[in-house]
């Protein structure tokens, strides 16, 4: 990833003396941004004195500007033992992180800190501190993403910045080049194209981009294609010609009928010493998002949004704003379906240089940034990410080690194991119990299924032996109602929790689970009593006793289930006492029995409270409390059935 850091801006002077004819070299050599000749020139002066202040200096300083700072180590290393400075501190310090040497990495940001009392630059030390800390808590964002290094695609030189569109694979590599960037002593990069479906790449089909042709001796970078595929703009700079542009910027090429236009600089970069590069489209195409060091932001390259102008160009860039951009490098935007922006950075948390990164929202509405994780991301620089099937699959790029070569495109899938299936099978019997006491099938009752959000899940009518079947889901609560003419419906609560295996045990993708459950129904015949069982009351009172309100709430269910008969309920005492006494207490106790019903929701006009004393008497010449108890007793029986 050096391709994207460099300007032919001179970023400070250096004043060096002494020896002039390899000095002086080496001087124009750095100063014109030809950092890799810089390091061979001084790499020389320093085998023959490894202490020498202004070789140390230029190595040092060749190394970060074209993003190797992690081999700068050893330069800064000299140049804070010689002379001890904020800048030679903090940049040993990044290059100590950038190798994942965090303890050393804090050390050397305490000791810079030391050398300043710039309030800025002590905040971003202190920054640089924090995000070392941070960086040991950061969970994988996808844990079952998996990426592979995509071999049959890469060369030993650069490929990166993978963007696929209308089943053709854009990105851009070192092969076919024509000249040596001096920057890095790398070949020049171009683009190039392939067939591709999703992340199978026909990688012996891999030609130069034809909708426009490559330019020779200068970097083609980073591409973006517009959702439909009219348009494509992409980065281009470094070159050494002095009646080229200074610096890397945007370029645009349009279709026009029978083919692409010669890609046009863009007036989003609006000027030409502005560094402007890694595009990316919005889903939609209407919001251009790219990085560029243009004044005014918060770091050293920050992202930012340009929106589609009526006449078809870009303008009126907004910067992203601190959320996004922090005091150290932000680039390769990507905006996903679903709102989440996704973006490469060197300044948020991470594992050392470039990390994928995604903002997107809290609970509350707030912007958060989330590291990928170490399935992601390493201490290299990872970068570019694209979906081909968001969030599933898709590429980055990455110069990680084990790599074929510089930076390597990978393609990433989400091999999140298959969940293991159950389904319950749920035999549902209807029946009704005989005098003696045998259990017989109720053939064509509606049996409906409500899940826990009181929606149908399912219903039939059973069949001869009595049987609905249903399939449910394990772990759920269900509600199943049962009616049919000439019986009480009744509904009844059926879970399936605890009911089946751990899906972790299991081996076969899908396991039917086969249970049963039956519903016992009732006859409902007009003017039959039934008696309602361990009904009591208090010697001489008529209050609901906890006990008796149980009892009570089976028939509040049996009338919710049953709305549309009306009953009497009738109590009975014994031939204890006198008929008068009787007659009143069982009024009054019948009364009560209703009244908590009532209180129960049931309209009251659906009840009719009836007392009979000791006038119905089932053993009348009762002897024992057992036979005195049988007489006393509550019932009810349906009075009306309304149509």
């Amino acid at each position: 990833m050096k391709y994207y850091f460099f300007s032919l801006s001179l970023l400070f002077t250096l004043v060096l003396g002494g020896c002039k004819s390899m000095l002086e070299k080496g001087n124009d050599q750095f100063l014109s941004g030809q950092y890799q000749y810089a390091i061979n020139t001084f790499g020389g002066i320093l085998e023959q004195d490894s202490t020498d202040f202004r070789a140390n200096q230029v190595m040092a300083e060749s190394y970060r500007l074209s993003n190797r700072i992690e081999k700068s180590e050893p330069y800064y290393r000299q140049l804070v033992e010689q002379e001890p400075s904020f800048n030679h501190y903090f940049f040993l310090a990044q290059s100590l992180k950038a190798q994942q040497k965090n303890e050393e990495a804090k050390k050397a940001f305490e000791s810079a800190k030391q050398y300043t009392s710039d309030e800025a630059l002590l905040a971003r030390t202190q920054r640089e501190i924090e995000s070392i800390k941070l960086a040991e808590g950061i969970e994988n964002y996808w844990p079952n993403h998996v990426l592979v290094n995509y071999q049959e695609l890469n060369t030993p030189g650069p490929d990166y910045s993978p963007v696929v569109s209308e089943n053709f694979l854009y990105f851009t590599a070192g092969r076919q080049a024509s000249g040596i960037y001096p920057a890095t002593g790398t070949p020049y990069t171009k683009l190039f194209r392939t067939r591709a479906e999703g992340v199978r790449v026909d990688v012996g089909g891999i030609q130069a981009l034809p909708e426009f042709r490559n330019e020779e001796g200068l970097n083609q970078g980073a591409i973006a294609i517009s959702p439909d595929g009219n348009t494509i703009i992409y980065s281009r700079g470094n070159s050494t010609s002095p009646k080229d542009l200074p610096e890397n910027a945007l370029f645009a090429s349009y279709f026009r009928g029978s083919g692409f236009t010669q890609p046009i600089w863009m007036p989003v970069n609006e000027d030409e010493f502005w560094w402007n590069s890694t595009p990316a489209f919005s889903p939609d195409g209407s919001e251009l998002y790219f990085a560029s060091n243009r004044p005014g932001g918060y770091g050293g390259i920050d992202l930012y949004k340009a929106t589609k102008l009526a006449n078809g160009d870009f303008g009126n860039a907004v910067n992203l704003g601190p959320t996004i951009n922090t005091p150290g490098n932000e680039l390769f935007p990507r905006m996903a379906p679903d709102g989440k922006f996704f973006f490469s950075s060197d300044g948020h948390p991470g594992y050392g240089k470039l990390d994928l990164f995604v903002a997107e929202k809290d609970e509350n509405g707030t912007q958060v940034i989330k590291n990928l994780g170490e399935n992601f991301n390493t201490k290299d620089d990872d970068f570019g990410i694209f979906f081909t099937e968001y969030p599933k699959t898709g590429f980055i790029s990455s110069n990680r080690e084990g790599g074929v070569g510089d930076d390597d495109i990978y393609y990433f899938e989400d091999k999140t194991p298959k969940p293991k299936i159950i389904n319950v099978l749920l035999n549902v019997f209807a029946k009704e119990t005989k005098e003696d006491g045998s259990d017989s099938p109720i053939p064509q009752t509606r049996i409906v299924l409500y899940g826990s959000d009181n929606k149908q899940q399912g219903g039939d009518f059973s069949n001869a032996n009595g049987r609905v079947r249903f399939t449910m889901a394990p772990e759920s609560d269900y509600t199943i109602i049962a009616s049919k003419n000439g019986y009480f419906s009744k509904s009844v609560p059926y879970t399936t929790k605890g009911k089946t295996p751990d899906p972790a045990t299991l081996i076969q993708d899908v396991t039917n689970v086969t249970l049963d459950t039956t519903i016992y129904l009732d006859q409902l015949i007009l003017e039959k009593s039934i008696v309602l069982e361990n009904i009591y009351y208090d010697l001489d009172k008529a209050d609901i006793r906890p006990d008796a309100a149980i009892e009570l709430d089976k028939l509040v269910k049996i009338l919710a289930d049953n709305p549309s008969i009306r009953i009497e309920l009738s109590s009975h005492t014994d031939a204890r006492s006198s008929d008068a006494y009787n007659l009143d207490l069982s009024q009054r106790r019948a009364q009560s029995a209703v009244d908590y019903i009532v209180s129960k929701g049931i309209a009251a006009d659906r009840l009719v409270a009836k007392g009979y004393g000791e006038t119905q008497l089932i053993i009348k010449d009762a002897q024992t409390e057992e036979e005195h108890q049988v007489n006393r007793r509550t019932e009810f029986k349906v009075i009306e059935i309304k149509e």
